[in-house]
């Protein structure tokens, strides 16, 4: 007994929920066909998709179709006919005649006889077909902006990335954030100073002004320490951390001893070499910290022996 074969028979309707617009795209995408091609099926009459299929084929058209956003439906087919993509697969055994009916390939969309394989890319036209309903059932979760990137980061990026100093984009490294620091540290103190002659004549005025230069030294240290971050490969916003009592002042401390990546991340190329300026302010920051720590071991314990000596 010949089993039972079915085909899938659309007449225009759309699933519920669904524009136009995107069905006919699901359904360029679905047939890897051109949007002329599938415009067609649109046009009011009763057009059969797919042909001369096992109940299993067709209960997969039927439900991949359906998910495209196509209110097909699936009907007992007495005879096999043309389809939107045509195979010969099920041709009576012993038959060897020739089809003179064209087909288009749903991968490479060459124009050919009626065959099983494309003559151009070579895939078999069914097997393809499958695989694309396969797809449209089960598909690849969406990208989101969160996911770690799959490709390689550094792929269209220059060897180093440009340094800015008044912006939280780019990345900078330990040495270049200390000569940074020290430079902004050099900068204020005599904008300090001003303020403090100002304070002098006007507290209001004098007041005012250190409030304004206390918000740009502290909004430009913010760039310098997010970019430090960005070479490390962390986000900007850990640097609230360096608010947390105690915590912040550890976090504050990682920033001139971890180093940063050698290669791009995702925040961007590597920062150029330090020169030889960058290296000299880095160095002149180290020197007053240690000199610092070591004016705060040695002047109390000066004080305590000369009080001792009284």
């Amino acid at each position: 007994m010949t089993q039972a074969r079915f085909k899938i028979v659309f007449n225009g309707e759309l699933m519920p929920d669904i524009s136009l617009e995107t069905a006919k795209e699901n359904l360029v995408r679905l047939f890897k066909s051109d949007h002329t091609r599938i415009n067609s099926l649109f046009n009011g009459a009763t057009v059969d998709i797919k042909r001369d299929l096992s109940e299993n084929e067709a209960d997969q058209y039927l439900k991949a179709l359906q998910g495209a956003g196509a209110k097909v439906r699936k009907e007992s087919d007495l005879a096999a006919s043309l389809s939107l993509v045509e195979t010969d697969d099920h041709r009576e055994p012993g038959s060897e005649a020739v089809s003179n009916v064209q087909m288009t390939c749903p991968k490479c969309a060459h124009t050919q006889a009626k065959a099983i394989e494309c003559s151009v890319c070579g895939i078999v036209i069914e097997k393809f077909i499958a695989r694309q309903a396969m797809l449209a059932e089960n598909p690849p979760p969406a990208a989101t902006p969160y996911a770690t990137p799959k490709a390689a980061v550094a792929a269209d990026l220059p060897e180093f990335g440009e340094l800015k100093a008044f912006t939280t984009d780019g990345r900078i490294g330990r040495l270049r954030y200390l000569a940074w620091s020290m430079v902004l540290m050099l900068a204020c103190m005599p904008l300090f100073a001003i303020a403090a002659g100002f304070f002098a004549a006007s507290e209001i005025l004098g007041g005012l002004l250190m409030v304004v230069v206390g918000i740009a030294v502290a909004v430009v240290g913010i760039m310098f320490g997010v970019q430090r971050l960005h070479d490390i490969g962390w986000s900007g916003w850990l640097l609230l951390v360096s608010l947390v009592p105690v915590v912040g002042g550890v976090f504050s401390l990682l920033l001139f001893i971890i180093p940063g990546s050698t290669e791009a991340n995702r925040f961007g190329s590597p920062p150029p070499p330090n020169s030889r300026a960058v290296k000299v302010l880095a160095l002149l920051w180290l020197a007053m910290i240690a000199l610092g720590i070591i004016a705060a071991i040695t002047i109390p314990a000066l004080m305590g022996y000369s009080g001792s000596g009284l």
